[in-house]
């Protein structure tokens, strides 16, 4: 017998999840068995919530190799630092679930949905929804968190993820009574 909450993540709709993008899979994207590869499903987990973090909670994953402000030349009044927000600071992945609902395969075009689960002080919790765009059924829903941690010492900073980064997170986060 499925768990309580597999019944409520199967009756997901599109509306319950505040962010979008729409994917269209691959000819190797397809299993043995003629349906999406298991690792595909991360590979879209991780698209949707980088894309997310990078426009709107000002992380640059690439800024690892710019130089640090010290070696910048100082900004002219009035133009930004070279120096995204949250170059800092980087999200490991450390807990990860999927639940199948679905089969999806090639050519499907599938519709991602992101939401936030849980905000804690240095992690937070994603959820994604797969949908096949025409249908209304949701295909897939799967959770994971990251913890954000100092670039340079892997470990979590005292005053735990940047300011930025919660405040863009906030506006996905699932209200108070909404089912998880």
């Amino acid at each position: 017998m499925a768990p309580p909450e597999y019944s409520t993540k199967k009756q997901r709709k599109r509306s319950d999840y505040g962010y979008h993008q729409v994917h269209q899979t691959r000819w190797f994207d397809n299993d043995m068995y003629a349906h999406l590869n298991n690792a595909v499903y991360t590979h879209l987990f991780d698209t949707i919530a980088n894309t997310y973090l990078i426009e709107h909670c000002g992380m640059d994953p690439f800024s690892v190799n710019n130089p640090t402000p010290t070696q910048q030349p100082q900004p002219q009044p009035g133009q930004p630092s070279a120096i995204a927000a949250g170059a800092d600071q980087i999200g490991l992945i450390v807990s990860t679930q999927a639940d199948f609902f679905a089969s999806v395969r090639f050519p499907d075009q599938l519709e991602v949905g992101l939401r936030v689960n849980k905000l804690s002080k240095s992690s937070v919790t994603w959820e994604v929804g797969i949908f096949k765009k025409g249908e209304e059924g949701v295909k897939m829903v799967g959770t994971y968190t990251h913890v954000f941690v100092l670039r340079e010492t892997m470990r979590v900073g005292k005053g735990g993820m940047e300011g930025r980064v919660r405040e863009g997170l906030e506006k996905l986060l699932v209200k108070e009574g909404a089912k998880l």
